[in-house]
């Protein structure tokens, strides 16, 4: 029997609308979401199922100086693609909103307004990272440099995507602008800040005590190493001229910080949808029986776990988030997603290079998501799963099953004699199956329920294997009966139980089993169809008429596979003749600049890679003055015991910063090669030794 009806307010990442949609981010937050909306929906609670593009983000502003266009020009181009591109491949989003919307703006305005009445925030004059050059603030993706916490050398100053920090510009090592490559000097500013000091014991009560064991791992490890690692005020305006103006006095100039005004996008889409549908949006966000929960990737967790929900409690409207099940990082053929340099599989290119085959991404999406660490998408394993699960499973225990049925009987469900001990001991597997799926999902275990629902093609399969109707139809008539019942009721539990995974192949599986004429014949009662399967004896019952066969799914050919890799290898060629330019003649430096460095050549006499980083090796260089450490983030191009006794370049005279807790005493010189590879600028000839000045 169906639990009491609940109110859902399901929430999905607002993408940037500075590009198309790719599978990472399918992977890591659409795919699961809808997973988890449609699966809601079946049990008839009251959803609400919103999202919306981010269109005030800096690498909007990025990409329009890039392409010489205004931000507006930007944004309406990607919108389209993306909402296009979500609607064909079946994201049910009940609203599909825009930060750029005037219900988005009044409401994001609104909410700051009251905060700021409320004295919740903080005003104060800084420095800030300013590029004399362009005459601009470098807030947020307009400049790079090096992590502090991972070594990191592509960090943005607001994030770093390597080991998830979240950062402030000013934190960053060597920061460089994008817009010009000059390196930045401070300058004064006065902003807007919102003190997450002051909410740090809540958190730590709301979330380290309260959210401990139903969290997943990785969003409560993350977390509660950012809350450990001691908060601090963050600002909430910026010196731009492209996003949401800053409501107040003295805000002329100024806009809200994309991570304050993104969020808010969750609000403001709802209430266009209630809008739209003559509903009251206030119970979605302000009642607390209502459930609240965020699908994020990774470099969202501490926006959506520490920041808004801060901004939630501070503002004292709205409810908070139940859970934020934020996956990790999917890569592509063994090499980390990149939208710059084309390390993609996009979602428009593939809607048109596979059509209707949405399900086939979203299946093997699902069987690789990255729910507790980084997983690989190869194409070869796309065209697997397909041939050998889709097609050679579930596809063939239903075609098999209707085509029987239609040969033995002209389609119509057929009367079941007496239950043997295998058809019991099937139906009491197949009743279960609702249940367990269920739990799956309602713990965000989406792998695993799709896993669960496989297998219930494969009870199906083995049945008909062992049973083996073919050989009987022609001595015992009765018994096939019984066979085909069994197996049509698996075939209709498919139908049923695939919908949150598999939709469009759902709806075709339904119209093959004429399911809405099934539906008629059923009496009407509290269970939802999801729980008929447990609860009723049959979903198609005797003497009802099924449809002719289709096939579900079609193998992927090899052709296709390889024209994929073709693609990706010819960006790959491409990248590499991008990696070979040589880049323009850097600012003119003085004698005297260069005599201030002092470059000596050191020897490696010990190395490691420093525990949980991906990219920092710590070093210990003889450099003929002293033996020193040396932080490098050279862990991904070399093995520790490859470089001992390696001759190299030292900056010894650089200023020591701490790395991950170890002070780094000097930088080793390395460049790029065309292959992408970090290697040593080589001081390794016969007679130089440790501590030779490189002059």
């Amino acid at each position: 029997m169906n639990t009491p009806q609940k109110r859902y307010t399901i929430t999905a990442a607002l993408p940037y609308t500075n590009g198309p949609i790719h599978i990472g981010h399918l992977a890591g937050v659409y795919v699961p979401a809808d997973i988890y909306a449609r699966f809601m929906r079946m049990q008839g609670h009251d959803v609400a199922f919103v999202c919306g593009s981010d269109e005030h983000g800096v690498p909007i502003t990025i990409k329009a100086k890039k392409e010489g266009v205004s931000p507006q020009d930007i944004v309406d181009k990607y919108n389209g693609v993306i909402k296009k591109s979500f609607k064909e491949f079946g994201v049910s989003f009940d609203n599909y909103s825009r930060t750029s919307a005037p219900v988005h703006h009044k409401t994001a305005s609104a909410f700051f307004k009251k905060m700021y009445d409320k004295g919740k925030f903080i005003e104060e004059t800084t420095k800030q990272l300013f590029d004399a050059e362009a005459k601009q603030f470098l807030a947020d993706r307009f400049v790079t440099g090096t992590c502090p916490k991972c070594g990191n050398e592509e960090a943005y100053g607001d994030q770093c995507e390597s080991c998830g920090s979240s950062l402030n510009a000013t934190d960053l090592i060597n920061p460089k602008s994008t817009f010009t490559g000059a390196t930045p000097t401070l300058k004064e500013t006065r902003h807007w800040f919102l003190p997450l000091d002051q909410y740090e014991d809540w958190l730590k009560k709301w979330i380290l005590e309260g959210h401990k064991h139903d969290w997943k791992s990785n969003v409560y490890g993350q977390v509660k190493s950012w809350i450990d690692d001691g908060l601090r005020a963050r600002a909430v305006t910026r010196d731009l001229d492209w996003g949401i103006p800053v409501p107040v006095e003295g805000g002329e100039g100024k806009v809200l910080y994309v991570w304050f005004d993104a969020p808010i996008g969750y609000i403001s889409s709802t209430k266009e949808w209630a809008e739209k549908e003559g509903k009251d949006w206030e119970p979605y966000w302000k009642d607390e029986d209502t459930k609240l929960v965020h699908f994020i990737g990774k470099d969202n967790i501490v926006f959506h776990c520490v920041i808004f929900p801060v901004m939630l409690k501070a503002h004292g409207d709205f409810i908070l988030p139940e859970n934020v099940p934020a996956n990790e990082f999917l890569n592509l053929e063994g090499k980390k997603l990149s939208t710059s340099k084309n390390w993609a599989v996009w979602l428009h290119e593939y809607l048109e290079e596979f059509p209707n085959q949405q399900d086939v991404l979203r299946y093997v999406l699902t069987a690789n998501a990255p729910e507790a660490k980084d997983n690989d998408f190869t194409w070869k394993d796309f065209q697997a799963r397909n041939n050998n699960e889709l097609v050679a499973i579930f596809g063939n225990f239903i075609n098999r099953v209707v085509v029987l049925t239609n040969k033995y009987y002209g389609g119509s469900v057929p009367e079941p004699g007496d239950y043997s001990d295998i058809d019991k001991k099937t139906i009491a597997e197949l009743k279960a199956y609702p249940a367990v799926i269920a739990s799956s999902i309602e713990k965000y275990r989406f792998r695993e329920a799709q896993g669960e629902l496989m297998n219930l093609a494969r009870l199906g399969n083995k049945y008909l294997a062992d049973e083996e109707p073919w050989k009987l139809i022609k001595t015992d008539e009765d018994r096939i009966k019984t066979i085909m019942y069994i197996a049509l009721q698996i075939a209709s539990a498919l139908a049923t139980l695939s919908e949150p995974f598999l939709p469009f192949s759902s709806a075709r599986l339904k119209k093959m089993l004429n399911f809405s004429d099934a539906e008629n014949n059923l009496n009407k009662d509290e269970y939802s169809q999801w729980d008929k399967i447990a609860t009723r004896n049959s979903l198609l019952p005797a003497e009802h008429q099924i449809g002719k066969a289709e096939l579900l799914f079609t193998k992927i050919e090899d052709k296709q596979i390889e024209q994929q890799l073709e693609k990706l290898e010819a960006t790959k060629t491409a990248n590499a003749a991008e990696n070979q330019k040589i880049e323009p003649q850097k600012d003119t430096a003085s004698f005297e600049d260069f005599t201030k460095m002092d470059l000596r050549v050191g020897t490696i006499l010990e190395a490691h890679k420093m525990p949980k980083t991906k990219k920092l090796m710590v070093i210990k260089v003889d450099t003929g003055l002293d033996k020193r450490t040396v932080v490098s983030g050279i862990a991904e191009h070399y093995k520790a015991e490859e470089i001992i006794g390696k001759k190299v370049t030292v900056l010894a005279n650089l200023a020591p910063r701490k790395l991950r807790g170890i002070e780094s005493e000097g930088m080793i010189l390395m460049t790029e090669n065309s292959a992408g590879k970090l290697v040593f600028v080589n001081p390794d000839e016969e007679g130089v030794e440790p501590g030779t000045t490189i002059n």
